[in-house]
């Protein structure tokens, strides 16, 4: 099987990494602007099964090109690029999956579905940790039910060794952890769609130590579609994020001084964008590239099997790879995505169209090939 990942950033080379691994992948090509100097765990495999090309996502006709004869696409770049390379995979009959991160750019891709159909290609958005494989992990446990009363779904990323004030350390783009800190979210209450505010409705959730407790509230995106899909189907479905204690608190306050406002407002020394100088000033204190990171997951379904009261539960705790020096952010997603594409490409995903990962990926498949890389996802 010959696969394209479309960005060569952390995700796009840990889900390239995890592909050349295995021993039916005959050709992994990684295509970026600028190929620079490759992820060190990924320099034994060049020559061999690892191949990388400098490619301009803007160029479609060389996109086009680079797709075709590829079995399936891996997508990682920035999410405003997300359909229009879908639309290109689709006309070089390759199957696709991206990463997500915008809800109505994919329910632009659905309306792709039936030219998907047509080229025999699944199309699958949404493919990383959150959203991807926290709405594989529901689904199983809304399948496993005869009704289903609650979805409640918890995920972060953490630091091993949390430094204060802010017990975090960035694992991905500021940028996006500000986004989702100032975004309203959707859950479902009583079978309706309802908006929280990020940061709010603050509660414990305890792992085995040395995590220990961790305190979980409402951010944006992490399920994407599900809440809207399910509305009036289960009364209540939410996503919060996970982290150290204390944390929310102080990112309220800076959120409701206006620190990590969008807007320009004027100072002595002219327009300044409030985010911006936050970042610049706030980014090289939460850098840490010899901070180990981890992922922490819970995933809870509550309903009635069989008539009696029945909950399913999914955890893990993934860990920075010491061993290949891949952090547990980019395991976790990358190799998510990266298991999604390899099941397109192997026929585990049969469906031709646009499907959601909810809708598309069978949970045992998908649970056994992240745990051939020491992904272990625990079910109760």
């Amino acid at each position: 099987m010959k696969f394209l990942v479309l960005g060569g950033g952390a995700q796009g080379s840990a889900a390239a990494f995890d592909l050349v691994r295995r021993d039916n992948v005959e050709k992994v090509v990684i295509a970026d602007l600028k190929i620079g100097d490759p992820a060190p765990f990924l320099k034994p495999f060049l020559g061999g099964k690892l191949e990388m090309v400098q490619l301009d996502a803007s160029d479609h006709e060389a996109v086009r090109a680079a797709m075709k004869g590829m079995d399936a696409v891996l997508c990682a770049l920035v999410y405003t690029l997300n359909y229009d390379m879908t639309v290109l995979a689709i006309e070089a009959g390759a199957h696709f999956c991206d990463l997500g991160g915008n809800t109505e750019i994919v329910e632009n891709q659905k309306g792709l579905a039936d030219k998907a159909k047509a080229a025999g290609v699944s199309v699958i958005p949404d493919c990383g940790l959150a959203p991807g494989m926290v709405n594989i992990l529901a689904q199983a446990g809304i399948d496993a039910m005869d009704s289903t009363d609650k979805v409640r779904i918890f995920v972060g990323g953490l630091p091993q060794n949390p430094k204060p004030p802010l017990n975090y350390q960035i694992v991905y783009s500021m940028h996006g952890v500000l986004d989702y800190y100032t975004t309203l979210s959707i859950v479902l209450e009583n079978g309706e769609i309802v908006e929280k505010k990020a940061l709010s409705e603050l509660e414990d959730v305890k792992f085995a130590e040395p995590v220990g407790t961790l305190e979980a509230f409402h951010t944006a995106g992490g399920i994407s579609s599900m809440p809207i899909r399910y509305k009036g189907k289960i009364p209540n479905m939410v996503y919060k994020t996970l982290r150290y204690p204390g944390h929310a608190v102080i990112m309220e306050a800076v959120r409701d001084l206006g620190l990590i406002d969008l807007e320009p407002v004027e100072t002595s020394n002219g327009s300044v964008v409030p985010r911006d100088v936050f970042i610049d000033i706030v980014s090289p204190k939460l850098r840490n590239p010899k901070g180990n990171d981890l992922v922490a997951l819970r995933v809870i379904v509550d309903g009635t099997k069989d008539g009696v009261a029945h909950t399913v539960t999914f955890d893990l705790i993934d860990r920075f790879d010491a061993e290949n020096g891949v952090t547990a952010m980019e395991r976790t997603t990358g190799y998510s995505l990266a298991t999604t594409a390899l099941m397109q490409a192997d026929g585990r995903i049969p469906q031709k169209g646009v499907f959601t990962p909810d809708e598309a990926t069978p949970v045992e498949p998908y649970i056994a090939e992240l745990a051939k890389h020491g992904i272990n996802i625990v079910r109760r």
